[in-house]
């Protein structure tokens, strides 16, 4: 069986590096199962409910970038029980599948419900709290992306002339999209208010703008909502059954020669940065550091849309922060050995979920780490 090793990075790596950014952790590299990888966190809100892990084994590399809204128990939860359900799966079937990732991501979310039950009595507004879900898993030879939000996995690639390129490979599930909100609509033709435009953003009912995610148990199941307990933390909500769902988008990729790196990130950043301005961020400096850089280029384009500097809005404390951006995380994943077409002398000849003795780490970064800076800057 799997060694499960779950730890804080500090636990991991020895101290984080502090970048002068504040609130910023991050990884500035780390070897893989076929490359090498990078990760950098900055905290927004109160409390960070953005939540991170990478895993590498000799025969696969999984990811995950896990967003909370209404709180960090569910990003928290995800973080401490998808991967192990993945590896269930994986060694039930004979290896990792689109199937097996559509089991883990349903238990995960019946798991979770099961942890709401059970609080409600003490925690009722924990039926509000949610998360979004980014997945990606890099064999030898294939890579699949599997998500519920606005997350995103971009790769990039070596196009004509050697110019970089983005190639997006997972869909956003966010209303602010009119093909989301066409979805959507189209699943609840009898309800013309599915989809309203508050505060200035296109909402789920006037409240969410993803369509999918883990947890959000009030909106899935209408008795929790009509349930006066709750009542008392959040406004009914006029339903009759689900209005998001937790079933994923799962793509499946072989990878090519002239693929070299992916980013996996919280919207934190796709709000600031496009798919091509990351990537090409990404293509054009070292590897070291790279996903500190990419956190950087946001926080200077946050700073540049509220007409302050850079130096101002990272001097801003956590909670007064999220006025500025969110929470940001972001993992850089580079595929050499693929790219240079040559074996990793660490890996076996098997793409499946590697379920030998051989040693696996999980590096997680989690909110509990957050509540004490691992290298604060003064």
């Amino acid at each position: 069986m799997l060694r499960w090793c779950v730890r804080p990075l500090e636990r991991c790596f020895g101290r984080l590096g502090g970048g002068g950014d504040g609130l910023l952790w991050h990884l500035d590299l780390k070897p893989h199962a076929s490359g090498d990888f990078s990760i950098a966190v900055v905290q927004a809100n109160s409390s960070l409910e953005d939540q991170a892990q990478v895993l590498t084994s000799p025969s696969a590399t999984y990811v995950g970038v896990y967003d909370g809204h209404g709180g960090p128990e569910a990003s928290r939860f995800v973080n401490s029980h998808l991967f192990p359900h993945l590896h269930k799966f994986a060694s039930e079937q004979g290896g990792l599948s689109v199937d097996v990732i559509k089991k883990a991501f349903n238990a995960t979310e019946e798991e979770f419900l099961h942890l709401v039950k059970r609080s409600w009595p003490t925690q009722p507004q924990i039926a509000s709290v949610g998360s979004c879900c980014l997945v990606g898993v890099i064999t030898e030879d294939t890579i699949y992306v599997a998500n519920l939000g606005d997350s995103r996995a971009v790769l990039g690639h070596r196009g004509v002339g050697g110019r970089p390129v983005a190639e997006r490979l997972s869909s956003d599930h966010n209303v602010a999209l009119e093909e989301v909100r066409r979805e959507v609509a189209a699943l609840h033709p009898d309800d013309s208010h599915i989809v309203v435009h508050t505060r200035g953003v296109w909402r789920i009912k006037g409240i969410i703008q993803v369509s999918r995610s883990i947890g959000d148990v009030y909106l899935k199941k209408p008795d929790f909502s009509r349930d006066p307990l709750f009542q008392q933390f959040v406004s009914p909500v006029p339903m009759k059954r689900p209005v998001i769902s937790a079933e994923p988008s799962i793509l499946k990729r072989k990878l090519k020669p002239h693929d070299l790196f992916m980013i996996f990130a919280s919207d934190g950043l796709w709000e600031q940065l496009s798919d091509d301005t990351a990537v090409d961020i990404v293509f054009k400096n070292p590897r070291a550091g790279i996903a500190k850089r990419l956190v950087r280029a946001a926080l200077n384009e946050a700073a540049k849309k509220r007409e302050i500097r850079y130096s101002d809005i990272k001097r801003i404390e956590k909670g007064t922060r999220r006025h500025f951006h969110d929470d940001i995380t972001v993992i850089v994943i580079y595929l050499n050995q693929h790219h240079q077409g040559m074996p990793s002398p660490s890996r076996s000849n098997d793409s499946s979920y590697d379920n030998t003795s051989s040693p696996v780490d999980i590096f997680s970064f989690n909110s509990d780490d957050a509540e004490e800076p691992l290298h604060p800057r003064k």
